[in-house]
């Protein structure tokens, strides 16, 4: 694809210094192909090189713990050789402008990055945000159209959305957030990597067929939402609930079989963000060839089909020998299964369409030697004033009403953020599987094990109010009350997801905002002994320049090591005070 190259990379979400380094890299400058495939692998949303350094510090391994932050999803160990595989990720700018599909394809794409894991999804849970219902119409479409989005594809698929929370104010009334999580259970010895290895060995891609949608959805998730984002709804992707059942079954069923050597998600950047990170974590090479690639839309170009976030679809690492036995077990289940490439060693990727190379990029310039930002941070004015405008419990004034304590009682009930939230949990079928020990509603949602005398407690909390006051004491709290819910259902904390929800990180404001809520979460962990396993920090939670308030979610996993021990909130017998 010709094109002056030097007026597309703003285009393309990179920045003169960037483009600079890629050419550097490169030793001369990259064409089209080779400039979108950077520009995908080092968004906000694929390298992480706003918070990478500061994500370091956080507490990943302990007792419980087989798989911390590195991997399609964290693993903690339950006992009897069973694991519990558990991530949360955000959704949130794609639900923003297509909030049915952005839900939807979220809940998707959290479920595949578990079956890459090897386990079979047991439950899902999630963690909303929206602004005002009375004030704003748009925000009752969002609301409704998220949550069906939800319950459509959990439902569906088979998994039971279990828990989570809603919140509303008026400052995620230009960028909701949509952060969904999904728990699977493994033996300890069926546990698959994504790693790439073995010179020879294939690239098969087994699901869906690729299309133009989802195209530069990565690049759209790490910018601000504006005037213009209702035009990128092309970037937003589409799902398919029944196809990922049966790339489900397929891979579960391939593993049972031990037909692959490996396994990946095709989420964000499609096949260039699969393919390129089993190769790093494998530190080889590897050789495409688009063309073998089944298409939706037959005139896609290389640089489309490298980079399209079709939805539905796996990379698995299969021996030559093992390729036709592959292809059977697919073919039984009528899903696409090509082999698209293979392992080199020569530590590049090169793309091939038809027999002739495309572009060759080495594969660690695309992840381990991205670009890593250490942004300027200051507190924000806003903190000031706030401390000084507090209300002192001596100033607290009583403050007369003509309404009666009765009437003064519905009328806080009635609240959005205080009423029960049954409407939402009533879309999903919580049911299904039949292991839903303590169902929505409760501190927490608890999954029985099958075959096993104990049970997993899961629950997904934050408050972004309390971090905008004060980010370090927000991320401890956030932690905490997770933490408190477990234990209130009889479960013994062993593990947590996070999604971290802020602004654009280049404002010194936000960026503090961060650090600081970073190290409160870190504060937590350490204290509570509770690691981190997996996560997710989505940036840019921006619309028209405002940012929404910090969010961290904090999403956690408890063992309660005997049924008897599960426990609920509510009156047991007449007289329980």
């Amino acid at each position: 694809m010709e094109m002056n190259v030097e007026k597309e990379y703003k285009k393309l979400g990179l920045n003169a210094g960037e483009f600079k380094k890629i050419c550097g890299y490169l030793g001369r400058k990259p064409n089209y192909l080779e400039l979108s495939i950077y520009s995908v692998m080092w968004s906000e949303h694929c390298s992480y090189k706003s918070s990478r350094a500061l994500l370091k510090k956080f507490k990943t391994s302990g007792k419980y713990v087989l798989q911390g932050p590195g991997e399609n999803a964290g693993v903690l160990d339950i006992g009897d050789n069973q694991a519990i595989v558990m991530k949360i990720e955000s959704h949130n700018h794609p639900s923003a402008v297509e909030p049915y599909q952005g839900a939807a394809t979220g809940i998707g794409g959290i479920i595949r990055d578990i079956f890459a894991m090897g386990a079979r999804p047991i439950c899902s849970l999630n963690s909303l945000r929206f602004g005002n219902l009375e004030l704003n119409p748009r925000q009752k479409y969002l609301f409704e159209n998220v949550v069906k989005g939800i319950g459509d594809y959990g439902n569906c698929m088979g998994i039971p959305t279990v828990g989570g929370e809603v919140y509303f104010d008026k400052i995620y009334e230009g960028n909701p957030l949509v952060n969904a999580m999904t728990v699977g259970i493994v033996e300890k010895d069926r546990i698959i990597k994504s790693k790439a290895f073995g010179e020879g060995n294939l690239l098969v891609l087994i699901g869906s067929s690729t299309g133009r949608d989802g195209i530069h959805g990565a690049t759209f998730a790490s910018d601000e939402l504006d005037e213009n984002s209702e035009e990128r709804r092309p970037s937003v992707q589409v799902g398919d609930p029944f196809a990922e059942k049966v790339v489900l079954e397929v891979c579960l069923e391939l593993l049972d079989k031990k037909l692959i050597l490996g396994l990946q998600d095709m989420g964000a950047a499609g096949i260039t963000s699969s393919s390129v990170e089993m190769a790093s974590k494998g530190e080889v090479g590897l050789d495409i060839d688009v063309s073998a690639v089944p298409l939706r839309e037959p005139s896609m170009i290389p640089y489309e089909i490298m980079i399209s976030e079709s939805q539905e679809r796996m990379l698995a690492l299969v021996a030559p020998a093992m390729y036709e036995k592959v292809k059977e077990v697919c073919s039984k289940w009528n899903i696409n299964c090509e082999a698209i490439g293979k392992v080199t060693g020569s530590g590049n990727l090169r793309v091939f369409c038809k027999g002739k190379l495309e572009g060759e990029i080495p594969v660690k310039t695309l992840t381990d030697l991205s670009p890593v930002y250490h942004h300027s941070y200051k507190e924000p004015g806003y903190i000031k004033t706030t401390c000084e405008n507090a209300i002192t419990d001596s100033e607290i004034k009583v403050i007369q009403s003509k309404h009666s304590l009765e009437e003064i009682f519905k009328l806080m009930i009635g609240a959005p953020n205080i009423c029960s939230k049954k409407w939402v949990w009533e879309q999903y079928d919580y049911m299904v599987q039949t292991n839903t020990a303590v169902l929505p509603g409760q501190d927490s949602a608890v999954i029985r094990i099958k075959g096993a005398s104990k049970a997993i407690a899961f629950t997904s909390d934050g408050n972004g109010r309390y971090c905008y006051l004060n980010p370090y004491m927000g991320g401890i709290i956030a932690i905490a009350e997770s933490a408190r819910n477990l234990v209130c259902c009889g479960a013994v904390p062993i593990g947590i997801t996070d999604c971290l929800n802020f602004g654009t990180p280049e404002k010194p404001g936000i960026f503090w905002q961060f650090k600081n809520c970073i190290d409160g979460i870190c504060q937590a962990c350490s204290v509570l002994d509770i690691p981190i396993v997996s996560g997710n920090v989505s940036f840019y939670n921006e619309s028209f320049g405002n940012p929404i308030y910090p969010t961290p979610v904090s999403a956690a996993a408890g063992l309660i090591e005997k049924l008897d021990h599960i426990m609920t909130m509510d009156f047991k017998d007449t007289g329980d005070t």
